[in-house]
């Protein structure tokens, strides 16, 4: 700032009452004219120039100098002006308050977005800042700001916090694949020795025909020797030639039938082929899972509403989603039959099993027929079927692309590819009756109708169940026909639920292990079971023609499906979760009512 009657030059008596401030910066003593408030120092005629020059100084208030205070440096009767500059119009000095908008604006900002505003609602901030200013105002914003200046700190400060949980949860989710991935590696692993050991069986077995080929050759050929040696002997002794000839033709006729049948024997060999629909499904993987982000507060606020709903408990069904239990009995809003006869069916329709496939198809064993259907729930109508070579019982999904059906006439497991047509693929053979059947975390549960197996899914057996826990004999096969000896699996795979008609729901851990047995006595004659995600159980009564629900203690909730609905008969049931619709079958064997075959739908609420 210039002081008034000051002179860098000492030896000259001339004296300035102001001085340009930017000059008197550079060593050089010039009169001032003006005095710019937003630059709050004096300037010359020439700084005075500029600022008219300059875009960005032209907006720049320039005072008298008169008006300035040598001895403060601040001019007493000036205006106080704002230096604040306008967002929108750059080098506009907000100077100006709009009363109505509650905004501070520029002259520009007046003149577009405030024209319509009242002239006495726009004031002059310079002219009215002794009524609009404020202190107490000025300070509870000031503290205002510190507060929240804190709180971002804070806030700031915590997000190293959340940096270290999230780097622990990548690092645990990481953790979580390569360990799927291992799980998986074992599988497949399991699944190549099952594949390999095949393969050693079935050329063993080819390898012992030829072998037994190669010693009847070399024994016929050590005939033909024999015979040839004899004649050689026999010569001058013609009675013994005739006799050694005769003895040669007889050989020669056995030794070309024996060369026939070898060469028109069909030459045997070993070929592997790669399951196609695996491979599909592998390649059409984008990942091995989902990775989903949570929010913390989310989590909270349902587990704050969870605790003030009794009725708010939670469980995770099959598609990942968090699924309120149902504590109450469920109720038929409508009821539907879905006609199950095709084209072909030589017999009356029976179906002995039924299960849900991953994209919504159900799934039916017709026992008669001897075919596994498919059904789509929409339309009501049956899609696709294949013949099987011997009678299916039950059957269950083992994945997107594959099913299990247990034969039961023929003692064994048949895999059927459910990918684009029902396709009957590989078969296991077991050494006693297939008739219900279940699967989780790759191993197969096959009920007999006296006991159950657990194997794995290249059919080794890992343990066999005859008895509970008081020695008594599971009696399933009471009727050979109509009893399926249906299993179901808990949501959790925890839990094992075995149809026993005599008792009721035997209830085993997953190693087979008893627990617990589900009997009322509105059930009777049990022959099929599933769950609904939700913690309970549906149990069909034979005997009873009825539907009951249990939750997953075995405490009866209600029946859900009464005998008076018109049930004949039922054999299995099974429960879609999302659309709470109830499917079960019915054995018409014992019905003159109907000449062709249908599945139960049943709308829940």
């Amino acid at each position: 700032m210039a002081n008034k009657g000051h002179s860098v030059n000492k030896t000259s008596d001339e004296i300035f009452d102001f001085i340009c401030t930017t000059c008197d910066g550079n060593g050089e003593i010039v009169e001032a004219v003006k005095y710019c408030v937003e630059c709050q120092g004096y300037c010359c005629q020439a700084c005075t120039n500029i600022h008219k020059t300059f875009p960005v100084l032209k907006t720049h208030n320039l005072l008298d100098a008169s008006r300035g205070n040598q001895a403060s440096n601040q001019p007493p009767s000036l205006p106080e002006f704002p230096t604040e500059r306008c967002s929108i119009h750059q080098g506009k000095i907000l100077d100006l308050f709009c009363l109505d908008h509650d905004d501070i604006v520029c002259y520009s900002c007046v003149a577009t977005d405030h024209k319509d505003c009242p002239k006495q609602s726009i004031y002059s901030i310079p002219d009215m800042i002794g009524k609009l200013f404020k202190m107490n105002e000025g300070k509870q914003i000031q503290n205002r700001l510190r507060d929240i200046i804190d709180s971002m700190t804070a806030l700031g400060e915590s997000t190293d916090d959340k940096l270290e949980v999230l780097k622990v949860a990548k690092e645990e989710s990481i953790e979580k694949v390569l360990s799927f991935q291992k799980a998986l590696e074992v599988i497949f692993r399991r699944a190549a020795e099952a594949s390999t050991n095949e393969i050693e069986t079935r050329y063993k077995e080819l390898e012992s025909e030829i072998l037994q080929d190669k010693l009847s050759i070399e024994s016929v050929t050590g005939n033909l020797l024999e015979s040839e040696e004899k004649l050689k002997k026999a010569e001058g002794n013609r009675a013994q030639h005739y006799v050694c000839s005769k003895l040669a033709e007889k050989t020669i006729k056995g030794t070309l039938a024996f060369e026939e049948k070898l060469r028109n024997d069909d030459h045997k060999n070993l070929t592997f082929t790669p399951s196609q629909p695996l491979m599909d499904y592998v390649n059409s993987l984008q990942s091995i899972g989902t990775v989903v982000v949570t929010s913390e507060k989310k989590q909270n606020r349902h587990r704050m509403t969870a605790s003030r709903d009794n009725n708010s408990q939670t469980s995770m069904d099959g598609t990942g989603d968090v699924t309120s239990k149902k504590l109450d009995v469920y109720r038929i809003k409508e009821s539907k039959d879905i006609n199950i006869k095709v084209s072909g069916d030589a017999a009356a329709c029976l179906i002995i099993s039924c299960c849900l496939t991953y994209d919504n198809m159900l799934l039916v064993t017709d026992l008669n027929n001897k075919k596994l259907k498919r059904i789509d729930i929409q339309s009501m109508n049956i899609v696709d079927f294949c013949t099987l070579d011997s009678e299916p019982f039950g059957v269950c999904c083992i994945s997107q692309y594959e099913a299990v059906v247990a034969c039961t006439s023929s003692n064994k497991i048949q895999f059927v590819s459910i990918d684009n047509k029902l396709t009957p693929t590989r078969h296991i053979n077991m050494s006693h009756e297939c008739r219900g059947i279940a699967t989780n975390d790759n191993k197969l549960y096959v009920s007999d109708g006296y006991s159950f197996y657990i194997y794995d899914t290249a059919g080794n057996l890992l343990k066999t169940t005859s008895y509970d826990d008081r020695g008594t004999m599971l009696v399933f096969g009471l009727l050979h026909v109509t009893q399926t000896s249906n299993i179901a699996v808990s949501v959790d795979g925890n839990k094992l639920y075995v149809c026993d008609p005599g008792k009721g729901i035997l209830c085993y851990d997953k190693e087979g292990n008893y627990l617990s047995t589900y009997t009322d006595s509105d059930e009777s004659g049990v022959c099929g079971v599933c769950v609904d995600g939700r913690g309970n159980v549906f149990v069909v009564g034979r005997n009873s023609s009825n539907v009951v629900q249990f939750n997953e203690d075995g405490k009866k909730i209600g029946v859900v499906v009464p005998k008076q609905h018109g049930l004949i008969r039922p054999l299995s049931v099974c429960f879609h979760q999302k659309l709470n619709k109830l499917f079960v079958t019915e054995n018409i064997l014992f019905s003159t009512m109907y000449d062709r075959g249908v599945v139960k739908m049943y709308d829940l609420y």
